[in-house]
């Protein structure tokens, strides 16, 4: 391969690593807007979206002109097909980071509802997947990458366990029910995040060994 396609390839994965720490930001973000019940750090969630997905087709267009004027293969062929899975995914993230803030934005306003611990455990393992997903594709560690993989059902059965909560939160308070149900809204969107970061993860076990992981329970 040539030095310039050497070079693009760099620029791609400083691109996929920049987009991923703009990702982690908005995220870590709409969650302590959520929590702490502050609008204006709501609002600044929504408002960055327009630059995360003008990063997004960006760093698309920029992997298709060099699988189209390089035909790379092997290592090569896979790391671009990576970033490209990679930038949808989380421009996907981007998308539910959003979805969380309007949520918090709604909640901010309104008279305050006990958050259910579960809410607060399920946000703290989704962050902590979406940031050692990113740190297995920096450093293309698989086993990060499957530690990942292993803890989404863990945030799907915390996702499970609110409807529960919210369930007997609303019978018991009919008043709380518009709340309750945006609340329940963010645990579903955590629990997407969660998704994302695995498939990432996923990803991330492709681009160093090769092997496509996906619907196996092991691997």
């Amino acid at each position: 391969m040539t030095i310039h396609f050497h070079r693009d390839l760099e620029v791609a994965k400083s691109q996929i690593l920049d987009m991923g720490g703009l990702i982690e930001a908005a995220v870590n973000k709409s969650i302590s807007a959520l929590f702490d019940r502050r609008p204006a750090l709501a609002r600044e969630v929504i408002a960055g979206d327009d630059e995360i997905d003008e990063r997004e087709v960006r760093i698309e267009v920029e992997c298709q002109k060099m699988l189209a004027l390089h035909q790379p293969v092997a290592s090569d062929l896979r790391f671009l097909l990576t970033v490209l899975k990679v930038n949808n995914d989380l421009e996907r993230v981007g998308d539910l980071a959003v979805n969380i803030a309007e949520r918090a934005l709604f909640l901010g306003e309104r008279p305050p509802l006990a958050v259910p611990e579960q809410l607060f455990r399920q946000a703290e393992c989704t962050r902590a997947m979406l940031r050692d997903c990113l740190d297995a594709l920096v450093n293309q560690d698989t086993a990060l990458a499957r530690r990942v993989r292993s803890r989404d059902d863990e945030v799907d059965e915390l996702n499970r366990q609110m409807f529960q909560v919210m369930e007997r939160q609303m019978r018991a308070d009919p008043e709380s029910i518009e709340r309750a149900l945006h609340l329940l809204s963010c645990s579903r969107h955590l629990e997407r995040i969660a998704d994302l970061a695995t498939n990432i993860a996923e990803d991330v076990v492709f681009l160093v060994e090769g092997r496509v992981i996906r619907h196996r329970r092991q691997g």
